[in-house]
């Protein structure tokens, strides 16, 4: 055998077996990005379904128990101001509705965040409170209204300091181990999103590099036109990489988008609404007190915190626009003239702006107050669950597409070069 022909034949076996390499590089690559694609969009539905089905409904449960809270003792003092007055049996009785209603509504709460926190604690306290709100209610019942005689008095300030020194700061720890799950939910999710867009880019790219050069290889040692299975696998790898960047960078902006748009403002007013509430209780309590400067001071520091002037945080205005905040100050003015009356001695004039449903009146202008941030609460809290169902809908499907396309992209190799290989045979 002469020189050129024993060249010739070590170049022809030299081919299949550089043939079969290049094959199993390219069908190596996808199978790394097959594994690693649907790994990362199974990890990101399920942090998806934690964060919309566990995180984010524990945090806005908590935020509603710390409202329910407030708004009940709030109903509470309303219950107490009224007395056994007649002009106001129409004001006792839906006060006495509404705080059955929100009691109802933390004991549901408390069921809801039983199972991750455990609130002992809270249990406790709400039954001591209870048992001291009943006792006043007995003690008080024949008072008149606007006063509690001295041991209804002492029962309903051992009540409000149960509320104020128990129940709201375990409901405040409640809402903030919440929240903190809320951040780690997240935070972990976008590790994994940035994981699996680098090894989408990565592995994706190291895929489509190899066909490309399979191809160039083939033209060039067989002199023939491209690979049509080959042309298919390639196409198909370029849409599985694009695609699964585009899914993973489109349900990341949306979760994060619907955070801080809808999420944290939602939060943030339930929060402000408890406040709300709370502070306007101090209104009634101050009256029924007999002018205990104490809830003069709390109106002063919790209307701060709703107008954003005296707590960290937006207030009122930022959250749920100029109109709600100009409502807050209507009712602050309320609560000026309510003092005022007190102070004076005119607790029956006290008694009827505090409790009156005319425009001007404490109890028409908070509930009106209270609309216009419920109604933005609303908002935000739709805002975020379409969101959510977007960013579902995005990922739906995501942990078999790559499995069918990758699929058909390894077959697609071993049929493309088949051919060739028969050559050789």
């Amino acid at each position: 055998m002469t020189r050129v022909s024993a060249l010739r034949e070590a170049t022809r076996n030299e081919t299949p077996a550089r043939l079969r390499l290049w094959s199993a590089l390219v069908v190596t690559a996808a199978a790394a990005l097959l594994a690693a694609t649907g790994l990362v969009m199974a990890r990101v539905q399920d942090q998806v379904r934690i964060i919309g089905r566990e995180a984010a409904p524990q945090a806005a449960t908590a935020a509603d128990l710390y409202f329910a809270l407030s708004d009940m003792d709030a109903q509470v003092t309303r219950l107490l101001l009224t007395g056994d007055a007649d002009a106001l049996a129409g004001t006792r009785v839906d006060a006495l509705g509404a705080y059955r209603s929100r009691s109802r509504q933390v004991d549901a709460d408390l069921r809801l965040l039983m199972s991750s926190a455990a609130p002992v604690d809270l249990l406790d306290g709400l039954a001591v409170y209870h048992q001291r709100i009943g006792q006043t209610l007995a003690a008080g019942e024949k008072g008149a209204a606007g006063a509690l005689p001295p041991d209804a008095l002492g029962y309903f300030t051992q009540a409000t300091n149960i509320l104020h020194l128990r129940l709201l700061p375990a409901a405040q720890q409640l809402r903030d181990s919440a929240t903190t799950r809320l951040d780690e939910a997240y935070s972990a999710k976008r590790v994994t999103e940035s994981v699996g867009l680098t090894l989408a880019v990565l592995l994706g790219g190291t895929l489509l590099a190899l066909l490309v050069v399979l191809q160039v290889w083939l033209a060039r040692r067989f002199r023939r036109s491209w690979n049509p299975a080959l042309l298919a696998a390639t196409g198909l790898s370029l849409l599985i990489t694009v695609a699964s960047v585009v899914v993973l960078s489109a349900q990341a902006t949306r979760m994060t988008g619907a955070r801080a748009a809808d999420l944290n403002p939602y939060l943030e007013l339930s929060r402000l609404r408890a406040v709300g509430y709370d502070a306007a209780a101090d209104t009634s309590r101050y009256l029924v007190s007999g002018n205990l400067a104490l809830y003069r001071d709390g109106f002063a520091g919790k209307s701060g915190c709703v107008t954003g002037e005296g707590c960290d945080g937006p207030g009122v205005g930022a959250l749920a626009g100029d109109e709600a905040l100009r409502r807050w100050q209507a009712y602050r003015r309320d609560h000026e003239k309510v003092l005022q009356l007190t102070d004076a001695g005119r607790t029956g004039e006290a008694v009827d702006a505090l409790t009156g449903i005319r425009r001007g009146d404490a109890a028409f202008d908070f509930a009106y107050f209270d609309a216009a941030v419920g109604a933005v609460t609303a908002v935000r809290k739709q805002g975020f669950d379409r969101a959510l169902r977007g960013a579902e809908r995005t990922l739906r499907g995501w942990t078999g597409i790559p499995l069918v396309v990758l699929g058909l992209v390894i077959l697609l190799v071993p049929l493309g070069v088949r051919r060739r290989l028969a050559e050789y045979r």
